[in-house]
């Protein structure tokens, strides 16, 4: 098989099943090791994929994570539409994770709620919160310059301290088979945890997000509410709605 059927093939395997060990994609190809190695480092360098231990995995849409700035410009409308709705679900007195993300930034304006307790990753979000009010908690770890999250073993110690009504993430991809992913496997760990410690869990995603597939799983489609807007295509959404509880908002 000449290089670039080997290359087709590759991805193909890749986008149909999103990560593949390196010995199937031997046996595929009928190649040794050692070419199907130098495939994947050259399409590595080309950006088509990521290599993983064991194997690949399929670089799809948003799997190379934008900075905080370049999310933060995005979708203003949508996210503002999506914050203040989730804003609608909490009472008084509550006590409430919000994960480090620009979707959930946009909650901290409609928090008017009487004695609510925030507990954060994000260090963007400080400063807002402060500002509201609101009695808010920092978790520890190692800052994550892209995301302005912390992650980590320390974030993961002090998160394991608290427990939640509620709780709010965002994520970079939303797909039927591979569930609630995030490019970083450090992060995705973070948000498992706050799942794991909250009554409700809530994901905070615009349209954009369905369809994408990143390389670290945070949970599968049925762990959470989905409160999306209006954006996607009403065959797809009704696709989803088969699997997943979904709120659908109008910017």
């Amino acid at each position: 098989m000449l290089t670039p059927e080997r290359h087709r093939l590759i991805l193909s395997l890749l986008k149909e099943h999103g990560v593949v060990k390196l010995q199937e994609l031997i046996e595929r190809t009928n190649s040794s090791e050692s070419t199907i190695r130098r495939d994947l480092v050259q399409l590595e360098n080309e950006n088509k994929l990521r290599r993983v231990h064991g194997g690949a995995s399929f670089i799809h849409g948003n799997q190379l994570e934008p900075s905080y700035i370049e999310k933060t410009a995005k979708n203003i409308k949508e996210k503002q539409a999506i914050a203040k709705y989730a804003s609608e679900l909490i009472q008084d007195g509550d006590s409430i994770y919000l994960d480090a993300g620009t979707t959930t930034q946009e909650l901290i304006p409609f928090l008017d709620h009487k004695g609510i307790t925030v507990v954060t990753n994000g260090v963007n979000l400080i400063e807002p919160l402060l500002e509201k009010g609101i009695t808010t908690y920092l978790i520890g770890g190692v800052l994550k310059p892209s995301t302005k999250a912390l992650i980590g073993s320390r974030a993961l110690s002090s998160l394991n301290l608290y427990r939640f009504d509620k709780c709010f993430l965002g994520v970079n991809g939303i797909d039927l088979k591979y569930g609630f992913t995030t490019p970083d496997p450090e992060e995705a760990l973070i948000k498992q945890t706050a799942m794991g410690l909250a009554k409700e869990n809530y994901i905070l995603a615009d349209h954009t997000k369905f369809n994408e597939v990143s390389f670290s799983k945070i949970s599968s489609l049925k762990d959470a509410t989905l409160i999306t807007d209006n954006g996607l295509a009403k065959n797809e959404l009704t696709s989803y709605q088969e699997h997943i509880n979904i709120k659908v908002v109008t910017p």
